[in-house]
């Protein structure tokens, strides 16, 4: 049978399974409760009175009238045990039902499908598990490539303990230590900077507002489950470091036009034409670095995290466009790493797109995230479990569902 327990009960239950993540949480729950849902914890029993799967159901009203429930990143069981998929379904039905909730939305962090370092897919045995849902009256969403879920479908996912930035493609290193030479600095803290943070992804696609971040923050902080890192630019670091440079490369640049009189070859020529680009973009740099309005704490970039379990999750990044030359996204997301890769296992860079494609319109954001080497995991996506079929149709014709979980701008 399905029982509402205590949020302590819940997330005792919920740390240690498999399944378990920081959205089947009670911090998550205090979260989305602040937002207009209503929170539930619930643990199904066996006959032998032993827990065998426990869920967060958040509820909300669509219209204010027609209730829905949604359980983030789905219900925490063993989805190949298939007696326990139909005994649980058959029991949370009946809660529903008593409750007068029309469907619960579920969207279990199951993966279908993997992708190695050159793209290529390779099956999971978890793709029999579609099969299980759908034959106990789950309905399969439609697949997306890019981000119309509640939750991204596809996600890249770095393993800390084998994460070498040595092994990162040129591009990806060459911008980090181009990051690096122009005087960026990263500053770790766990006092709610989210007014700080937030000037960097406020103009984001599907962001959420102020205070939601704020809240979000304060209260994964309250068990010091979140952090905050900020990118500021340290100018005299970077007139120092860019003099330097400059005067490097002008030493390399009279070496190569030396070689070049003695042997005019095109292997030289190109060697040159390079060192000048070098050179003038260095002299830039000496030139922004000297006469820039010098500011206190100028912050260009910043990141929220949240740690659960033995995996840090960013939350939400984003980057002054301003200064996009400065390369200060690949700074942070490369300093977040080493930060956590010595007490953490795994890190989820948040969401990428499916179309992998030259023309994908998140090519960029692919390609940022590619470049950190992480493993791509296509996910089972999102399901509704009906409960009452009549008012469920009738929402959908009336469109009130699909405005419900649209992404807003």
């Amino acid at each position: 049978m399905i029982t509402e327990i205590t949020a302590n009960e819940f997330d005792r239950y919920a740390i240690n399974h498999s399944l378990g993540n920081f959205r089947q949480s009670s911090n998550y729950a205090t979260l989305m409760a602040k937002n207009g849902y209503e929170r539930k914890y619930l643990a199904y029993y066996n006959k032998n009175e032993e827990i065998e799967g426990v869920t967060l159901l958040l509820i909300k009203k669509i219209k204010h009238i027609f209730k829905y429930a949604y359980a983030p990143q789905g219900f925490l069981i063993n989805y190949k045990d298939q007696k326990l998929v139909k005994s649980f379904t058959s029991n949370i039905k009946k809660y529903a039902k008593k409750n007068h909730i029309i469907f619960i939305k579920i969207n279990p962090e199951i993966p279908t499908y993997i992708y190695d370092k050159n793209l290529k897919k390779h099956e999971l045995s978890n793709h029999e598990i579609i099969n299980t849902l759908t034959n106990n009256g789950y309905l399969k969403l439609k697949d997306n490539l890019y981000f119309e879920s509640l939750m991204p479908r596809y996600n890249g996912i770095i393993n800390l303990k084998k994460y070498n930035d040595g092994k990162l493609n040129k591009s990806t290193r060459n911008r980090i230590h181009n990051a690096e030479r122009k005087g960026l600095e990263i500053e770790t803290t766990q006092q709610n900077k989210i007014k700080d943070l937030y000037p960097f992804i406020e103009n984001k696609k599907r962001r959420r507002n102020y205070l939601y971040y704020k809240n979000y923050f304060q209260i994964f902080n309250d068990s010091l489950d979140a952090d905050i890192f900020l990118v500021s630019l340290n100018y005299d670091k970077f007139l120092k470091n860019s003099k330097e440079a400059f005067e490097n490369e002008q030493e390399n640049n009279k070496l190569i036009t030396e070689q070049l009189f003695k042997n005019n070859n095109e292997v030289n020529l190109r060697r040159k034409m390079n060192s000048d680009r070098i050179l003038s973009d260095l002299k830039k740099d000496v030139i922004d670095a000297t006469y820039a309005e010098k500011k206190e704490n100028l912050y260009i970039a910043g990141a929220m995290c949240i740690k659960y379990k033995n995996h840090v999750h960013i939350i939400i990044s984003g980057y002054n466009e301003l200064y996009k030359k400065l390369n200060a996204n690949y700074y942070l997301h490369h300093e977040i790493i080493k930060y956590y890769q010595d007490n953490f296992d795994y890190l989820d860079l948040n969401g990428m797109s499916g179309d992998f494609s030259e023309e994908s319109p998140y090519r960029g954001l692919n390609t940022f995230k590619l470049g950190f080497n992480p493993t791509v995991y296509e996910f089972i996506g999102e399901f509704d479990l009906v409960v009452n079929q009549k008012l469920y149709d009738i929402l959908i014709m009336l469109g009130f569902i699909q405005e419900e979980f649209r992404k807003k701008d």
